[in-house]
């Protein structure tokens, strides 16, 4: 049941608060970023709860 958690698809203000962050700073991260891994569904950005968590685990997500 914990996987399929992990493969739920989430929104750009959740994926912020998951990473502790401010939505208008994930956008930004988004234009500057190729790694990050956002998907465009429509208007929209979503995101792979285990790929965001596979990304920060990765060290990619580490501000330099």
């Amino acid at each position: 049941m914990n996987d399929l958690l992990k493969d739920k698809w989430i929104s750009i203000d959740e994926a912020a608060g998951y990473l502790g962050i401010k939505t208008v700073t994930l956008r930004g991260w988004i234009k500057k970023e190729k790694n990050i891994p956002a998907h465009k569904i429509g208007k929209q950005w979503k995101f792979q709860l285990s790929e965001l968590e596979k990304w920060v685990k990765s060290g990619k997500s580490e501000i330099k």
